[in-house]
């Protein structure tokens, strides 16, 4: 039991420390495409699959709710 714990404490906190240098190098990325421009194009990317999603649900549950009313 004592074993797992240790092990279990051990990679949380190997996970702790990649995630902090992932967060720098994210940074790092998101200031050279600032500086590009092309976080805009990433955005843009992000925000049209975003509202493609919520319309398909949208339409998904308008569609459900029209099944049940008629049965």
């Amino acid at each position: 039991m004592h074993k797992s714990i240790k092990m279990l404490s051990l990679l949380l906190l190997l996970a702790s420390s990649s995630a902090v240098k992932a967060q720098e190098a994210v940074a790092e990325n998101a200031d050279l495409m600032r500086s590009n421009g092309k976080i805009y194009v990433v955005v843009a990317v992000v925000v049209t699959i975003l509202l493609g999603l919520f319309a398909y649900v949208f339409n998904l549950d308008r569609k459900i709710s029209k099944l049940e009313k008629n049965s």
